[in-house]
This record gives structure tokens, C-alpha cells and sequence, in this order.
């Protein structure tokens, strides 16, 4: 399944994952039930140094889990970022697009697909999404941009703008396949967190 991207107004470019000014620092990735992924998150009106320097943390975490998106909230910032993969193919240098106050304006269609979230450990499961969003946003200097994108990146989108409005991907799902996840997590929590793959 192929993935369509198109920019809108000024075009906002993906940043080499080698191109960064910060050294590498790896964040903790808060786990469901934390209660920072449900927390109201705030608009960031700051562009500066600071939130480089976060978003370059958020970029070396998703790269380190492994993962194709990260939201802030996942490393326990209730703020409204996101940082998605936007690397073409293996061979390719990794790139990622940071996404500041990301919204989605419009969509149509519905799809499908297979998600996992890296705060909701041993668990896939199957959610219907919009096939097509057009989401705003503003870069790391506070200028607004808007893309459009379908299929698989439609859906990463998706994932990570619910992360920032205290929606997790197992709110997607059926209240028996929620339940049986929650009595999984209870039992884990009475011995022991599982290994992380």
C-alpha cells in the first residue's frame, strides 16, 4: 500500500535524522496506564531552542524503540507534538517530520490496518480509520503549514494527533477486546512488566 504526502503552501521539509545540532538522548516511553497519556495537553506558542532540542529527544526515542511516530505525551510532555518518520524505503537515510499544534481539517474514505503503539505493549489489533486526512500544523519556527496524506501515513497520523488528545488506539476497539487487554495489564502489574520486544 502506497503512501501519498502532498504538501500545501510552504512546504515543510522532513529533517535528516543526521543533521541535528543535539547529542542523542533517549527518553523514557511512558506505558499504558499512565495517567500523562489521558492528561490534557497545551499549545505550544514557543518555538525555540527548548523544543528542538524536545523534538530531536522524541526523534532519537522513536528511532531507538523502534517506531515510525511519537507524540509527546508519550514521554511524558502534555504538549501538543508529534514526530513522524518519513524515510521512503530501508536503503534510504532516516528522516522525520516534526508537526507542532498538528490538527486535522478535513477527511474522507475509511480503511483498515493493523496498529500497535509503543505505549500499549503486546498488543495489534485492527482499526478503522479515515483513508484520507489533510492535517494543519506549524514547523519548529512557528510557521503553519498543512498536508495531505493517505493510506499508511494517514493512518500514523491519526495514531500520534490522538496521543495529543488523551486517545489511546485500544479506545478503537471493541469493549471486549478492551477489557481483556485492561485484565492483561492488571496481571502483568501483580508481577511483572513483560519484556519489551
Amino acid at each position: 500500500m502506497t503512501a501519498m504526502v502532498k504538501f500545501r503552501g510552504n512546504a515543510a521539509c522532513a529533517v535528516p535524522s543526521n543533521q541535528v545540532k543535539y547529542p542523542m538522548s533517549i527518553r523514557k516511553i511512558f506505558k499504558y496506564p499512565a495517567p500523562v497519556l489521558r492528561q490534557p495537553t497545551a499549545t505550544i506558542t514557543s518555538f525555540d531552542d527548548g523544543l528542538a532540542k524536545l523534538v530531536q529527544d522524541m526523534a532519537d526515542t522513536m528511532y531507538e524503540a523502534p517506531g515510525i511516530g511519537l507524540a509527546a505525551p508519550q514521554i511524558g510532555e502534555s504538549l501538543k507534538l508529534i514526530v513522524v518518520d518519513t524515510t521512503k524505503d530501508k536503503e534510504e537515510e532516516q528522516s522525520f517530520l516534526p508537526m507542532v499544534n498538528p490538527e486535522i481539517i478535513a477527511h474522507e474514505g475509511s480503511q483498515i490496518d493493523e496498529e500497535g503503539c509503543l505505549s500499549v505493549l503486546d498488543l495489534t489489533a485492527s482499526v478503522k480509520r479515515h483513508k484520507k486526512v489533510t492535517v494543519a500544523y506549524q514547523d519548529l519556527q512557528g510557521q503553519p503549514h498543512e498536508l495531505t496524506a493517505e493510506n499508511r501515513f494517514a493512518v500514523v497520523l491519526q495514531h500520534e494527533i490522538d496521543h495529543i488528545n488523551g486517545i489511546l488506539f485500544i479506545d478503537h476497539l471493541s469493549p471486549l477486546k478492551r477489557a481483556l487487554y485492561k485484565k492483561k495489564v492488571k496481571k502483568w502489574a501483580n508481577s511483572e512488566e513483560p519484556t519489551e520486544p
